[in-house]
Formats: C-alpha cells, structure tokens, sequence
C-alpha cells in the first residue's frame, strides 16, 4: 500500500515537472518578447535620432519632419527605458522563482527518488543475504556483519524513505508558490510599466494582487509550519522504530500472537527449477476467508496461491534454510514451501494457517475460540495423510452440520453483521433456501416467470442497441449501459421492502461459496436499458437471462465492499404455485456497483415517466374521443332537426299547391261546361278525347 500511494505521488510529481516545463518555456518566450521588445525600441529611437544626419537625394531639409521625429525618438527613448526596466523586472520577478523551483525542488526530487530506490535495493540485498545463513554452519562473525548490515541497510532505507516522503509532501505547496509567485511578479512589472498613464485604472487590480501576495505569504507560512512538523514526526519516527529495523527481533520482547485468523506479511517461496535445482522468490503473502493470496511488486491485486480450508502446515528443513514451513492443499495434490524472516512471523504463520484450516474464521468471535483451541503456538500440524483418509475423516462433521450453520457465518463478507437477529434474518430469507451459484442455459431451461417467446432466448443481441434486418426490442430505448459483472449466486428471499435482504443474502452466498469452496465465477455484460436488465455473454454476445425492469422491485449496493451490489427481482410462480416469489441476485462488478444502482434507477425513472406520459396520452386521447363523440351527437341532432324544418317547409309548401289547384280546376270545368253547350254532342266527344 504504502509503494502504491508513493506511486501515485511521484505520477503527481512527474505530472507537475512536466507541467512546470511547459510553463517555464512559455514564460521565457515572453521575457525573451519584452527583451526583443525592449531592443526594437531603442533601436527605434535611435534611427529617429539619426534622421536629420541623413542625405535624402530627392528630399530636402525639413525641420518640421525633423522636431517631430526627435520628439517621437524622445518619447520612445522613454518608453525604451520602461520597458529595459520590466525586463528587469520580469527577470527578477517571474523568471527567477520559476527557475529555482525547476532547476533546485525538481531537480531534489529526482535525486531523492534515485537515492530510495539504492536504498531499497541495498536493503532487499542484505535482506537475502541474511536469509542465506545457514543454521548448522553457522558462524557467528558471519552473522553478525550480516545482521549489522540488514540493520544499517534498513535504517538507511527507512531514513532516505521519510526524508523523499517529507520533500514530496513539501513540493505540494511549493507547486503553488511556483505558480502564483511568477504570475504575480509578472502582473506586477505591467503594472508598474503602465502605471504612469493609467494610475486609476489599478486601483482595483493592485487590490487583488495584494490578496494574491498575501495569499502566497500565508501558503508560505504554512508550508513551513507543515515542514517543521514533518521534521519533528521524522525525528520521533526514528527512535521508535530502532527495533523495528532487526530482522529476527527477541522473542521475549515481541512475542508471537497464536490466536490469529489473519496474517500478512513477506515470505520466500520456494520454486523448483529443476530435477534438484531451485530458486527463491520473495513476495507479498496474506490470507483472505479460506485462501493464501500473495501479490509480487507493482501488481495491482493478489493472485490465489492455495486453498487452505482443512489443510495441514508443519515446519520443514529445506535447503538449510531457517524458519521454513510446508503448506499441502486438503486432497494432498498441491503443497508450498515459504520461509518466514524472522521466528515470531514463523510461529505466527503456522497458528494462523492451522487456525484457517479449522474454519475458525467463520466463527462469530474467532481468536476467542482460536484461544480454546490451540494450546501452543510452536504445534505445527503433522504431515497431511492421504486424500482418502481425510475424507473418511471429515465425513461425519460435514453430515452433522446443521442447515443454519451457513446462515450465522459472518467472516466472509469481512464486516460484523451481528446486529440481524435470528428471527429478522428467517424473516428476510427462507431457511433451507437452495442457492444458485451458476447461470442457468437459456436453451436447457426457462427462467422462472418470464414469457416464453420466439426469438427472445438464444437470440445474439447487440449492447449498443444495433440491429441488422429485424428492430431490436431494446433500440427505442434513450437508456444503454453497460457493465462487466460477474454472477456469484442467486437465492430466494420472503421480503422485497428492506436493503438489509440484499446485505443478508451477499452474506450468505459469500459464506456458502467459501464453505463449499466454490470460487468459480461466470463473467457476463449487464446492459441496463428503460425495459430491462440483460445478461449478455461476453463472447457470443447471447442473451443469457433478462430481467424486466418492472419486476426489479429492490437494488442496492454492499455499505463496505462497493464491487458487491444484487438485486430482487419479483416473478409469478415459484415452489408454491399461484404465489408471488422473490428472487435475489447477488454480482460482484468491477468497483462500479454505486454506477450499477444509479443507472438502474435512472432506468426505473425513465420508465416511470414514460408510463405517466404513455398514460396521461391515453387519457388525452380518451377525452378527444369523447368530445369527438358529443360533437357527432350535436351534428346529428342538428341534422335531424334541419331534416325536420326542410319537411315542414315541403308540407306547407305542397298544401299551398294542393289549394290553388283545385280552385282553378272548377274554373276549367265551368267554362268547357258552357263551351260543350255550345258545340252540341260532336264537340263532347272531342273534347273528351283531347282530354
């Protein structure tokens, strides 16, 4: 930890070296500006000066143009001088902090990384110099120049180390110092270069340049407060930690601790090399839950090395070499050999290592029973019997654990979860509950409450919403992210209402896998969309599983361990038919579980949204087809009583007509009565056929 934040400064300070440079380049350009500048002018006015010496052929002797010019070359003889003077200025004001702080606090920088890294090298060789002594040969002028000089290389290391810490801690401030001091010097010299003619208009920036120069003061001020400081912590840091610097303390003053379920710390590791032949490589070893994990220098997390739930460790002699020990794996198939530095982490290494093997850790208070159960510390467990025996062995311990026993086992999260009583934890997740630990194949089974439909399962899909010739379910959608997430189980729980369901189920899975020794994990890509949450395999981009986004009622992330994050998804169907289930997935994701809930609420907001605007349309769309509906009422009843005026119109209208047509027909009659007088029975006859 400690290398990795020195990493980090020295990024911060080849970042700020690289940055400085540039500044400084820019700033030079403007000194060498004003430099040129200052000599144009002078240059200027000196050839104002010399224009009545010269001998024009086509001009004459102008004593106007003359006195003009010379009063021109005496003002700019003026400014000339003002501006020798800012270069003066910029030189003694701007140039000169940037440069002490690049060629002077840079520059020690360097000189102190250069000077840690001999030391750290001189004390990585004494330290294999001394893990070379041999205990039966052992010569005691040998010994102690070998243990003289892991002393002096480690306290040199151990002193050069505070000192480059205390120098990278100070150039923090004295970044700040060497960019406000330049600027400030910098505004300075304009000013006062252009303070004859515009006295007034400064006012206000000479103002702010006083804050900015007692702001500078003050970081000042507290840079040497904080390097006092410093130099006092180092000095105290020092006599403290004398001891600290032998490789093999006494035991009598540093006594080993026997009732540990943790341990790190270096060791040497034993490589085969060939048929007789071997290599040691020291590295970083710790234990986390049931495994030994170790990390070489500059690698960013551990790798496993063993699984060391019920194996056995006793001490060896190998290579006369002192203090070595051998770990072999439950089923005897894989064994390691490490030496510890010193006998206190040798003794210690060995009563942790028995402890894991016992599967105390799991235990709510581990080093009490730790305590009861090892009654040495230089106990080192006999030599592993055959895979067989232990089998036959463990056999009946295994069949007698009770069901609950995962349940109440807290050490694998690595957080006390003791304040979920018994009662509220059967409440949050059923007993007995079987736990998924790997996804299921969409083509082998169907996942339990979801629809079955053509082209849903099995079907290759595109994270970034892309389709070929069909439109994807998901390309609508105005919200694509995707994760890499990789599943570490499922289980059924009884409530969907409280977090605290999600934090008992990460525990329980977690505990489960590391009592079982299931350390398999499948790597999927999680796409979070405003429909749903998909599951999609990395490598043939198939959907494995797919969560509708309203069935995810709860998502929440592990208070402590952040890459950690599940979600309830709530289905119909499940052991009991006709009931509603849910159902908790549990993922571990690459620090991003905060993102994973965000983007998942997001999603769920999106959605709701969508459904009220979708539901206040529908609403819309009703109350214009009710209107649209009364207005075609209000046309027809309008229709129908136009149809009705236009048939009263009609009825008046044709018992007009009826009347007058029957008045004239008694005219017609009477007067062909007295024609037909007239023309006798001839004339009757024809009028009767014309008519």
């Amino acid at each position: 930890q400690t290398r990795s934040l020195l990493g980090v400064f020295e990024e911060d300070a080849a970042a700020i070296s690289n940055y400085i440079n540039q500044l400084f380049q820019a700033m030079h350009r403007i000194y060498d500006a004003q430099n040129e500048l200052s000599a144009a002018t002078h240059l200027t006015s000196k050839l104002l000066k010399e224009y009545e010496k010269q001998r024009f052929p086509l001009g004459g002797d102008d004593e106007v143009m003359t006195s003009t010019l010379q009063q021109f070359a005496k003002v700019i003889d003026e400014l000339s001088s003002c501006h020798a003077v800012l270069s003066t200025q910029l030189a003694d004001a701007m140039m000169f902090p940037i440069t002490q702080f690049k060629e002077r606090d840079l520059k020690e920088i360097l000189t102190l990384k250069e000077v840690f890294q001999i030391a750290s090298n001189d004390h990585d060789a004494a330290i294999t110099r001394y893990s070379r002594l041999s205990k039966r040969k052992e010569n005691e002028k040998i010994k102690a120049e070998v243990t003289e000089d892991v002393y002096t290389s480690r306290k040199k290391q151990h002193q050069t180390m505070m000192h480059y810490f205390c120098a990278l801690n100070t150039l923090q401030y004295k970044k700040k110092i060497s960019l406000l001091e330049p600027l400030l010097g910098y505004m300075q010299a304009q000013i006062s270069f252009f303070k004859m003619g515009s006295e007034n208009l400064t006012e206000q920036l000479e103002e702010f340049l006083t804050n900015i120069g007692t702001s500078v003061q003050n970081v000042r001020r507290e840079m040497d407060c904080e390097v006092e400081n410093m130099q006092q912590t180092i000095e105290d840091l020092e006599v403290a930690s004398d001891p600290l610097y032998l490789p093999d303390p006494d035991p009598t003053k540093f006594p080993a601790h026997r009732n540990l379920t943790r341990k790190a710390g270096y060791l040497n590791a034993r490589n085969k090399t060939g048929l007789v032949s071997s290599s040691w490589e020291r590295q970083f070893y710790f234990t986390q839950g049931g495994n030994l994990m170790s990390q070489a220098r500059g690698d960013v997390a551990g790798g496993l090395v063993m699984d060391i739930d019920n194996c056995s460790v006793m001490a060896v002699d190998c290579e006369d070499r002192r203090y070595c020990f051998q770990i072999t794996s439950f089923d005897g198939k894989k064994s390691s050999i490490l030496q510890a530095e010193s006998k206190k982490d040798y003794e210690e290494w060995i009563c942790t290592i028995n402890n894991i093997s016992k599967q105390i850790y799991l235990s709510e208070n581990p080093e009490e029973i730790a305590a009861r159960v090892n009654q040495s510390a230089l106990e080192a467990v006999t030599p592993s019997p055959s895979f067989q025996q232990r089998h036959e062995s463990l056999r009946p311990a295994v069949q007698s654990r009770p069901p609950a026993a995962r349940t109440s086992s807290t050490g694998s999260l690595g957080s006390d979860s003791t304040a979920l009583s018994a009662l509220s934890l059967d409440s949050l997740v059923a007993p007995d509950t079987p736990i998924q630990f790997d996804i299921i194949s969409p083509v082998s089974e169907d996942l339990p409450g979801q629809a079955k439909s053509s082209g849903q399962l099995g079907r290759r899909t595109n994270p970034f919403g892309e389709s070929g010739g069909s439109k994807s379910e998901t390309e609508d959608s105005i919200l694509h992210q995707l994760f890499i997430v990789r599943f570490l189980g499922s289980m059924e729980v009884r409530c969907d209402e409280s977090p605290d369901v999600v934090y008992e189920t990460m525990r329980q899975i977690l505990a489960a896998r590391a009592i079982h020794n299931v350390f398999r994990m499948t790597e999927s890509h999680l796409l979070v969309t405003c429909d749903c949450l998909k599951l999609i395999d990395p490598q043939t981009q198939v959907t494995r599983l797919r969560f509708p986004l309203p069935n995810v009622v709860l998502y929440a992330t592990h208070q402590e361990n952040k890459r950690l994050f599940g979600f309830v998804l709530r289905t119909s169907g499940g052991r009991v038919e006709s009931r509603q289930t849910s159902i908790c997935y549990i993922f571990e994701s690459n620090n991003e579980g905060e993102k994973i809930c965000d983007s998942v609420g997001l999603a769920k907001q999106i959605a709701l949204h969508a459904e009220l605007d979708r539901k206040a349309s529908e609403k819309q769309k009703e109350i214009d087809r009710v209107k649209e509906k009364q207005q075609k009422e209000l046309n027809k009843q309008k229709q129908i009583e136009k149809d009705l005026e236009e048939q009263s119109r009609l009825i008046a209208a044709s018992s007009r007509s009826n009347q007058s047509g029957t008045e004239g027909q008694f005219v017609v009659l009477s007067s062909s009565q007295s024609e037909d007088s007239d023309l006798g029975e001839d004339g009757k006859k024809k009028r009767e056929s014309e008519a």
